[in-house]
């Protein structure tokens, strides 16, 4: 299958039984203990998928969704003993492609392995943006190659690569209105969910950022059953 998986868990016993049965399905499987371990696998192998538990000692697993989304193509796959709606939605929130509740059968969690790693987003690798100019609208400046969204004032701040995606899939809609499920395709590389707020977060902080600089001319609009539109004020376009 020339696929690898990492299985991050702190509890030997469910570390084992899961390395033990992704091996039976077939996947080459390498294992950690906690962010540490999961870091230095991730420096000597490629990985195309991390089943990653949320409760981890030191760094947990949210915050290790988060860093693992500067990997273009590495997989997520979120399981914590915590199976409400709200903490699935945090969870695909924060990057994971899908959440599996405790306890669950080892069969769903192959299947919803196999059904990450088919999704054709998975398959490629971020665009290269070593050479893209900085794009400007209404007094900022989008770095493609850092994630920077610059102010007009000058304060620079790193986009989560989910937000990234969103801007940027805005910014190229040039005043079209765009809808979630692309939204959530190009940001995530899934499709959208109905209980799925993942971009609707992503659209949250944006405004958080636009609304920093005001009377720029620029905001971000909710169109009632179609998606999201990036409205620029006619003078702001390239300022």
């Amino acid at each position: 299958m020339n696929t690898t998986l990492l299985v991050v868990d702190d509890d030997d016993e469910i570390r084992e039984l899961l390395c033990d049965y992704l091996t039976d399905a077939g996947y080459q499987v390498l294992a950690a203990v906690d962010g540490k371990q999961m870091h230095a696998q991730l420096t000597r192998h490629k990985v195309d998928l991390v089943v990653l538990d949320l409760m981890l000692p030191g760094a947990d697993g949210l915050s290790l969704c988060r860093q693992l989304q500067a990997q273009p193509g590495l997989a997520v796959v979120m399981l914590s003993a915590r199976g409400s709606t709200l903490d699935r939605i945090i969870g695909l929130e924060v990057g994971a492609d899908d959440y599996l509740a405790k306890p669950f059968e080892p069969r769903e969690l192959v299947a919803r392995i196999k059904a990450v790693l088919r999704r054709p987003h998975r398959l490629e690798v971020e665009p290269d943006t070593s050479d893209s100019e900085p794009q400007l609208f209404a007094g900022f400046r989008l770095d493609h190659v850092k994630r920077l969204l610059v102010h007009p004032d000058g304060q620079a701040f790193n986009l989560p690569r989910s937000d990234y995606r969103v801007l940027r899939e805005l910014l190229d809609a040039n005043n079209r209105v765009v809808s979630r499920d692309h939204l959530t395709r190009s940001a995530f590389g899934r499709d959208h969910l109905p209980d799925d707020r993942s971009v609707d977060m992503c659209i949250s902080r944006l405004r958080q950022q636009l609304r920093r600089a005001p009377g720029q001319g620029v905001q971000i609009l909710t169109i009632r059953n179609e998606g999201y539109l990036l409205s620029l004020a006619r003078e702001a376009l390239g300022a």
